[in-house]
């Protein structure tokens, strides 16, 4: 600590030998003509002497953050990064003039300079502006971390003094960003998923809307919500955990097809690949069903895979993924009887309870009291760890969402007796696509008939007075919306951030959030 400081007396030093030669270390401007990477890819060598002179009067300007400086006498040598990469200046006292080169000299790594000159190729090979005015931006104060790279007689590039401690990474991501240029691409190749999206979804005339954040019933998924109060209207509020209710009323309301790119919160924990305050894509369209959302949805995610990576296989942490259509399809009863060899329809309640106790399979009371439930479980502690490659899950127990339309195959007659069976399970057309053990999104045939929905809406209201922390609360402003009439409806729900991850190869959510939520430092 006491090295940070000295240096960071030494510049606050520099920064007042600035100011006394009359340079303001803070402009308010600068005009930019060209990148380092346009300079750099756009160059030709001139052919003869006078093709080199008439070079000179041809000045472009560029500016950038010093990452490395070599001063020598009468002439410096530094490279500058800016947005696209990094090109080396050449300076000369004799070009730029006594005090600005004087400036110069109290200039240190970390500091944004901008330079007009006309490019050349040095004696080394290196395409370079060669400097006649340079400008201070910005004086930092603060020094940056110096990561040196080391070229090895093999072609090895060994990194040392890298900024490598993950949560001050994660903390600092503004020092993150100048120095690991990986991580820079990392975001890049996030903002390319989301466009690819985007272009996927609207090459199907899908519109993208808005809808609150603020609800005063949070809905469209079992979790538990963030809860905060609106002083001007005394109201209690909670920051969305879905999106899902309001883009059903945009249907029943006559966009037949709709998407958004929300910040979801969910009050819940955090691990590698959850995040309290996460983005995900939902897109809904009017008569469709579950299918045509499996369709759409790995045709969303293989564009977006070839969209940053050229291909469909990409190598996630050592492991072959290949996201090329079409995906397999796997019932969740039987994914559990190719995992575990039960028949889950003809196994009791009880049965199955105890083979996961005799199996140490953990699990809360609570969330076992329906045999839908028990089976839910079932897969989530037996299967998961399976599906590595991309695969639908379908048609899972009403009993984990209040909101789908039971399998067709199901007559009202037979529901209602169903319903008053507790040893039989109502399973409806959903989907969760599953990738490398993880649970990518969620999909839906949407529930629209109005009696039924509310019936469900009841249920989990009872399921909460009975202990269950999440269940959906009902939602009378939402009933009405399907009393009026939605019709038949499908729904889809996309993880955005572990989508990145996967594509990016990045181990951890955090990698692929620019600034991810930090227990502050006591």
């Amino acid at each position: 600590m006491t090295e940070q400081n000295d240096l960071i007396k030494r510049r606050l030093e520099e920064l007042e030998e600035i100011k006394k030669l009359g340079i303001n270390p803070y402009p308010h401007r600068f005009d930019v003509s060209a990148t380092s990477k346009d300079i750099i890819s756009s160059f030709k060598d001139p052919e003869n002497d006078e093709e080199k002179e008439k070079r000179k009067e041809i000045l472009i300007s560029v500016a950038g953050r010093i990452v490395a400086i070599r001063k020598m006498g009468k002439a410096t040598f530094c490279h500058i990064k800016d947005d696209s990469g990094k090109i080396q200046l050449y300076i000369r006292k004799d070009d730029v003039g006594e005090v600005p080169y004087t400036t110069l000299k109290l200039l240190d790594i970390g500091d944004i300079i901008g330079a007009k000159g006309f490019v050349f190729r040095t004696k080394t090979g290196e395409v370079s502006v060669h400097t006649t005015e340079f400008t201070l931006l910005t004086k930092s104060t603060c020094p940056l971390p110096v990561v040196k790279e080391e070229i090895t007689e093999s072609g090895e590039k060994i990194i040392h003094d890298a900024f490598a401690d993950v949560e001050l990474r994660y903390r600092q991501r503004y020092i993150d960003l100048i120095v690991n240029d990986n991580v820079k691409e990392t975001f890049i190749n996030r903002s390319r998923i989301i466009k690819s999206i985007k272009n996927t979804l609207e090459n199907y005339s899908f519109f993208e809307v808005e809808t609150p954040t603020l609800q005063t019933i949070y809905g469209g998924a079992n979790a538990r919500p963030f809860a905060t109060h609106h002083n001007a209207l005394d109201i209690n509020l909670y920051l969305r955990i879905s999106n899902e209710l309001f883009l059903k009323r945009l249907i029943v309301g006559g966009f037949n097809r709709v998407y958004e790119f929300v910040k979801d919160f969910r009050n819940e924990g955090i691990d590698r690949t959850h995040n309290p305050e996460f983005t995900q894509v939902e897109w809904y369209q009017a008569y469709g069903d579950y299918n045509d959302s499996m369709n759409l949805f790995e045709e969303v995610v293989e564009q977006a895979c070839i969209e940053v990576n050229g291909k469909t296989k990409i190598m996630y942490q050592g492991i072959e993924i290949d996201f090329k259509r079409p995906w397999k399809r796997l019932k969740m009863t039987d994914a559990i009887k190719e995992k575990t060899g039960i028949d889950v329809l003809s196994t009791s309640k009880d049965d199955l309870i105890k083979y996961m106790k005799n199996n140490n399979i953990e699990f809360d009371p609570k969330m076992a009291h329906s045999k839908g439930l028990v089976i839910a479980i079932l897969f989530e502690e037996t299967c998961e760890e399976e599906l590595i490659q991309p695969t639908f899950v379908i048609d899972h127990p009403i009993d984990t969402t209040p909101l789908c339309k039971p399998l067709r195959e199901y007559t009202r007659t037979g529901l209602e007796e169903m319903r008053n069976n507790p040893e039989e399970v109502i399973f409806v057309e959903r989907f969760e696509p599953y990738i490398n053990k993880w649970e990518m999104g969620n999909s839906y045939t949407e529930l629209n008939d109005p009696i039924l929905q509310r019936k469900l809406f009841e249920d989990q209201v009872e399921r909460g007075r009975g202990g269950e922390e999440e269940t959906h609360p009902l939602d009378e402003d939402f009933l009405k919306a399907i009393e009026v009439g939605m019709p038949p409806t499908t729904g889809v729900g996309l993880g955005v951030d572990r989508l990145v991850m996967l594509l990016t190869n990045s181990a951890n959510i955090r990698d692929v959030i620019l600034f991810p939520l930090m227990k502050p430092i006591s």
